[in-house]
C-alpha cells in the first residue's frame, strides 16, 4: 500500500474548518438533497467501504464536503462537479486544504467525473463516487448495482443499509 491509501481520515478541526467553507459556498438552501446532510451520508458510505476498498479515508471526507458544494440547481447541472474541483484547488491554494499533492489530485479527478463517469481503475476515486451513488434514494432512485465501482459497494446488504440511511436522511 502506497502512503496515499492508509492516509487517516480529517481531524474533526480539519472537517470542521471544511464543512464551514463548503457550507458558505452552497447556494441552495440547506434542505437541498444536494446539501449538508447528503455530504454527511456520502462521508459515512465512503469511510464505511474505505475498510474493504483500501481508499484514502481524507480524499473519501474531501470528496464528501466537496463533491456538490458548487451545485447551482437541484435539477440537472452538469458543471457542478467540475466546479467544485476548483472549489477545492482554490482551498488548496490558500494553504488550508488538508492534503498532499497526490491526495488533491484524486479529489480533482473524483469531483470532476463524479456524474459523468461510469467506473475508475483508482480504487478511492470509485469509492468516492459509490459513495455518492448509494445516497440516491434521497432523490427516489433505488441503487442499482449496475452502476457501482467496487465489489464492497454491491454487497446488498451495503446497498440495503446505504438505502436505509438516505431514506431516513
Amino acid at each position: 500500500m502506497n502512503q496515499s491509501t492508509i492516509a487517516e481520515a480529517l481531524s474533526a478541526a480539519e472537517r470542521e474548518a471544511v464543512l464551514e467553507y463548503t457550507s458558505g459556498c452552497f447556494v441552495l438552501p440547506d434542505h437541498s438533497p444536494h446539501g449538508p446532510d447528503h455530504w454527511h451520508r456520502v462521508r459515512r458510505n465512503g469511510l464505511l467501504l474505505a475498510g474493504a476498498t483500501g481508499a484514502n479515508r481524507r480524499v473519501i471526507e474531501l470528496f464528501a464536503f466537496f463533491h456538490d458544494s458548487c451545485r447551482e440547481t437541484d435539477g440537472w447541472d452538469i458543471e457542478h462537479g467540475p466546479k467544485g474541483a476548483e472549489l477545492a484547488l482554490a482551498y488548496h491554494a490558500e494553504g488550508l486544504l488538508p492534503a498532499s499533492d497526490a491526495e488533491l489530485d484524486l479529489l480533482v479527478i473524483a469531483c470532476r467525473g463524479h456524474t459523468v463517469e461510469r467506473t475508475h481503475a483508482d480504487a478511492t476515486i470509485a469509492t468516492c463516487w459509490d459513495a455518492d451513488r448509494l445516497d440516491l434514494p434521497r432523490v427516489g432512485i433505488k441503487v442499482d448495482p449496475q452502476y457501482l465501482c467496487t465489489d464492497a459497494a454491491r454487497d446488498p446488504v451495503v446497498i440495503r443499509e446505504a438505502e436505509g440511511r438516505a431514506v431516513v436522511g
